[in-house]
């Protein structure tokens, strides 16, 4: 590659990395894969070492992520908020040891590894024992205040347990219970807006929200793992920090374990592998980090992340399978949802048999079809979504999907929005609205009617015993 070829490619990286951080950091709706943007981003950094005369202070690969949002206040962070390098590669989790050992000759370096937690990177400064604020990293340097926002998490202490230390920021993920993301996206698709991507996305979008109230409404959770400014307590080790936030009253990983080589760190992140499904968050991998702190700081940065911890990211389980049918549902705001009618497939530890379509619009750029052989994976390693059509399978017998003009339950005509992708059953009797609405009514979110689940609904309604949720009361 000449001079000028790399130059020209290295602002088109630049230009590129610099839109999709703007997506992921400030627009919680990231375009491409995390591994897209990692191969992105380590082609930019290769240039740059290969090319040193086109190196520039404000090439991404010098930052940490977005701007912070003109919305909220803005919080100078006390120590700067760093992200860490990452590999999917056990071969350069063994090299990224060997190197700290280089570093470190003749010494001995424990490290922690801990899971990574899928969500928004956030800091909570306590004084005396009272929460002074939170923030999002934002670049690092400087973040938004979320204060309002992060004390509607019913984890998080305004005030800590015991007998604090005079300053104590502790750094985390905010993140979304895996249950209650499906619930939200549930809701969503009921009201005819557009699913969020993952937990991520919608623990994001939710801490953008301007009023505190709505935030309040959403599942979510915190996971604390780091420090920045600390006085008043002496931490020597990484290690240290857990029973003290416990003695604090915060919240941490429920799992961490210890290696002291190579082979004990790779063990460790298979170990972690066959548990992370279980948590309540979404987790994509492992952070691996040096115990010691005073190891740490002759380790010391480079101009964007720590040379003694690194992440390690696991591949999202992608399986093949036939799709045999596309199914509409109808939910209790009238809204038809296509969904994916798949041939039973094991894919992140359970089986599964459907995946999301989202909308006719998805289903069109995609060009799936009925019969087609499709890829899946759990987004988010949350909820099964059709990712990949095998176009180089197709038999010729594969059907295109239209979505119906009358209502699959009622046979009422159906109507669409222009200014929507939604398409809605406009018959409020429709039984498949009434279902849905009462099912929603006796969740356990809204009125909790023990015994009246989907099967008793659906029997109450094919009966015509109930037809709107004022019959419930008469039964």
């Amino acid at each position: 590659m000449t001079g000028a070829e790399a130059c020209a490619r290295i602002e088109t990286l630049r230009r590129d990395i610099t839109e999709h951080n703007r997506r992921y950091y400030e627009e919680a709706a990231p375009s491409i894969s995390d591994r897209e943007y990692d191969q992105l981003y380590r082609e930019l950094a290769e240039l740059e070492r290969k090319f040193p005369q086109f190196a520039r202070e404000n090439s991404p690969t010098r930052r940490v992520g977005g701007q912070p949002l003109k919305q909220f206040a803005q919080v100078t962070h006390r120590v700067p908020m760093l992200s860490l390098d990452n590999t999917y590669s056990v071969e350069e989790l063994a090299e990224f040891y060997a190197r700290i050992t280089r570093l470190l000759p003749h010494e001995k370096i424990p490290v922690v590894i801990e899971p990574k937690v899928d969500g928004v990177a956030v800091s909570l400064l306590y004084e005396n024992g009272e929460v002074c604020y939170a923030a999002t990293r934002g670049d690092g340097a400087v973040g938004d205040d979320i204060t309002q926002n992060i004390l509607t998490i019913r984890s998080v202490r305004r005030r800590l347990k015991g007998n604090p230390p005079a300053v104590l920021e502790v750094r985390g993920e905010v993140y979304m219970d895996k249950r209650g993301f499906e619930k939200l996206n549930a809701d969503r698709a009921e009201q005819g807006l557009a699913a969020f991507a993952n937990p991520r996305n919608a623990a994001a979008g939710s801490l953008k929200q301007l009023d505190p109230a709505l935030v309040a409404k959403r599942p979510l959770g915190i996971i604390l793992y780091g420090t920045g400014a600390v006085e008043g307590v002496k931490l020597e080790k990484h290690s240290d920090l857990f029973p003290l936030l416990d003695r604090f009253g915060l919240p941490h990983s429920e799992r961490i374990w210890s290696a002291s080589s190579a082979d004990t760190i790779i063990k460790a992140i298979q170990e972690l592998d066959k548990v992370r499904h279980d948590f309540r968050y979404q987790t994509d991998g492992a952070v691996v980090k040096v115990d010691s702190f005073a190891q740490r700081e002759r380790l010391g940065f480079t101009s964007k992340s720590p040379r003694w911890a690194i992440a390690f990211k696991y591949e999202a389980e992608r399986v093949q399978t036939r799709l045999h049918d596309i199914r509409v549902q109808v939910g209790r705001t009238g809204v038809l949802t296509p969904v994916a009618a798949l041939d039973p497939v094991l894919v992140s530890g359970s089986t599964v048999g459907r995946a999301t379509l989202h909308n006719e619009e998805e289903i069109a750029r995609k060009d799936i079809r009925i019969g087609d052989t499709v890829i899946i994976e759990k987004a988010g390693e949350v909820i099964p979504a059709v990712v990949e059509v095998r176009k180089d399978l197709r038999t010729g017998s594969e059907k295109k999907f239209r979505m119906p003009i009358k209502c699959p339950e009622c046979g009422s005509a159906v109507v669409k929005d222009s200014a929507q992708v939604a398409v809605r059953c406009v018959n409020a009797r429709c039984p498949a609205q009434v279902r849905r609405r009462i099912e929603h009514f006796a969740s356990r979110g809204a009125m909790d009617i023990e015994g009246l689940g989907e099967m008793m609904v659906t029997q109450l309604v094919k009966a015509d015993l109930v037809r709107d949720v004022a019959d419930v009361y008469t039964l």
